[in-house]
């Protein structure tokens, strides 16, 4: 199983999200900000998926996303944006600027278990 870094500026967002991802047997990093999430991927921690919040200030996940794909090693890992945001279109741009798939807030676990899953085992 691929260990998932959790990568938003929200304490409670990340506790909730790791809750939920531990309780269904997978290993769970968390990053406050995009530089301190970098940074945990640069280190080969074994991390091979990504859940980023799109909403972050300083460098938000757009720039982050931006950042990955611009990285020869990061480049191939799967991210999924996580965001609040759930207007028309916004799924097409988190897809436009690199992600991989996109979860809105409130998060539907089903839907991201079984996102987690596919890209956990592919």
């Amino acid at each position: 199983m691929k260990k998932i870094l959790v990568i938003d500026d929200d304490h409670k967002n990340i506790f909730a999200l790791t809750a939920i991802l531990r309780s269904r047997g997978f290993e769970v990093l968390s990053a406050l900000s995009a530089g301190e999430g970098l940074s945990m991927m640069s280190k080969g921690s074994g991390i091979g998926i990504v859940l980023l919040d799109m909403m972050m200030p300083d460098v938000d996940g757009y720039e982050m996303l931006s950042r990955i794909r611009g990285n020869e090693e990061l480049r191939s890992m799967p991210v999924i944006a996580v965001t609040a945001q759930a207007m028309t279109g916004d799924r097409e741009r988190c897809l436009a600027a690199g992600a991989d798939d996109y979860v809105s807030k409130p998060i539907d676990v089903d839907r991201l278990m079984k996102l987690l899953n596919q890209y956990a085992n592919s």
